[in-house]
């Protein structure tokens, strides 16, 4: 399974390394070390560094948050998404411990981090990832703590094993006792739309989580229901969830674990379903190639659309602009605009729409004297959140509890809020995918795609499972390219 651990800060430097079955070199980063230089080469963003990267002997599965790679080593086959939920799971866990989780907690308390390291894993298999169980055995760094485990010499380890690991629901503490006895569900939704110049949606998809904070004494049983549980696709569900019943009855029924967890994550694929809540017109005017003047014109507008009655909030635009941009001079009716010359982003931190007046941005982009200028519309970025609002229409019917005799205070909230939000003029083809077809030369490049994914197809016939997962990438890839085509032509 997992053998070893690297933890790599933005500078490249690995300044954390953890082993569990055999120790393992630092040079095996060099293969990752390249793919990062690879992606800066390629201006991307430092997230596109390929996830699952092999090399001769090993395996690397990566992911990145908050300006660290944590890259798992593993010598053998392994499903890869297996690996990346558990360092998923290890960065949950770290920022349960330590509220964040940066560089700069780790390196300040690296004794525990090593003991949590030591607990979640065995020998290379996951064996203990709740957090409640782990707070247990492993107590949070406090300054107090810190101050008698210097004098005494002793450690954040239990010398008593937690008294829910043995028992049935071993996420759950045992003889747990509050005087308010209290359960809130927050649904959040994360919207991830492409949107054309038009309005027209191009991709839409909602990404939603249940996250709880469940503070109950005693054992009690727990059932959630909805008033449309079907809308949700590739369901997530907690351990605690009892799958059959879901399955059946698309009922969650579960006994929770004690504090705060996330309960199910779950996404909704379909277009129709998903509302687009703003609409952003965007004008941008660069000069021509043969003109004199050295100045453009943008003119941006946002309003709200599909709201249900809520209010959009916090809303910020950040637009990228081409590397000819010298500055951009804008003023705006409302919130702060701001443009900075070394990235070429210019940022519109708008806040609250105001519907009676809708925010405006309008100004003036400078051009590089004797630049080339490449007649391109950039995108716009956008983030905003949509409070008591879930914007696929899931709604929570009842909530009950079995097995306890009080009567619980319980609180359901909604929040929707952007992902991956984009307006943009065109959808252009990936880079490595950028074919230029017309006519005859365009049809002869479909027979040929088509003549490559049947050899893909015969070629998984025979292939390991890591290699199955090259080949799946490919045809990823090449059907994002000819869709893209069609979109091009």
């Amino acid at each position: 399974m997992i053998h070893s651990l690297f933890v790599i800060n933005h500078s490249g430097d690995v300044f954390m390394e953890k082993h569990w079955r055999s120790i393992i070199p630092r040079t095996v980063m060099d293969y990752f070390f390249e793919a990062q230089r690879q992606v800066v080469k390629d201006n991307k963003g430092h997230e596109d560094v390929p996830c699952v990267i092999a090399t001769p002997h090993h395996y690397l599965i990566s992911i990145y948050h908050n300006s660290l790679y944590f890259v798992a080593v593993c010598m053998s086959e392994v499903p890869p998404l297996f690996v990346i939920e558990f360092l998923h799971t290890v960065v949950d866990i770290l920022e349960k411990y330590f509220s964040e989780c940066n560089e700069t907690n780790i390196k300040e308390h690296y004794v525990v981090v090593y003991e949590l390291l030591d607990e979640v894993l065995d020998n290379g298999y996951p064996l203990a990832t709740e957090p409640n169980i782990l707070q247990e055995l492993i107590k949070p760094p406090n300054i107090i703590g810190n101050l008698i485990n210097t004098v005494t010499g002793k450690s954040n380890v239990s010398s008593v094993l937690p008294s829910g690991q043995l028992s049935n629901v071993p996420w759950r503490r045992a003889d747990v006792k509050y005087t308010n006895n209290e359960a809130y569900f927050d649904i959040v939704e994360e919207v991830d739309a492409i949107i054309d110049k038009t309005g027209s949606t191009v991709f839409a998809e909602i990404a939603g989580k249940i996250e709880c904070c469940v503070r109950l004494s005693g054992t009690p049983d727990l059932t959630l229901s909805f008033i449309n549980p079907r809308l949700m696709d590739d369901v997530s569900l907690h351990p605690c969830v009892r799958l059959k019943r879901w399955e059946n009855e698309r009922i969650l029924s579960f006994v929770p674990p004690d504090g705060s967890f996330c309960l199910m994550t779950y996404h909704v694929g379909c277009q129709s379903a998903v509302a687009i809540p703003i609409y952003i017109r965007h004008n941008f005017f660069l000069p021509k190639e043969n003109s004199q003047s050295q100045t453009g014109k943008i003119e941006i507008t946002v309003g709200p659309r599909q709201t249900m009655g809520r209010v959009v909030e916090n809303l910020q635009l950040s637009i990228p602009m081409p590397k000819f941009v010298l500055n951009c001079t804008v003023s705006v009716n409302q919130g702060r605009a701001t443009f900075d010359p070394v990235t070429k982003i210019l940022f519109w931190d708008v806040g609250k729409i105001d519907p009676t007046k809708l925010p405006n941005m309008r100004g003036q982009i400078h051009i590089q004297s004797g630049a080339v200028v490449l007649q391109s519309t950039p995108s716009v970025n956008v983030q905003f959140t949509l409070s008591q609002t879930a914007i696929s229409g899931l709604k929570v019917h009842r909530l009950d509890m079995f097995g306890e005799n009080y009567k619980p205070f319980k609180g359901v909230k909604y929040l929707t809020k952007a992902g991956n939000f984009q307006i943009q003029n065109h959808i252009p083809l990936p880079d490595t995918e950028q074919v230029f077809v017309v006519g005859e030369r365009y049809f002869a490049f479909l027979k040929a795609m088509d003549s490559m994914q049947r050899n893909l197809r015969d070629k998984m016939r025979t292939v390991s499972y890591m290699e199955r997962l090259k080949v799946r990438t490919g045809q990823d890839k090449l059907r994002t390219g000819i869709c893209g085509l069609h979109a091009h032509i």
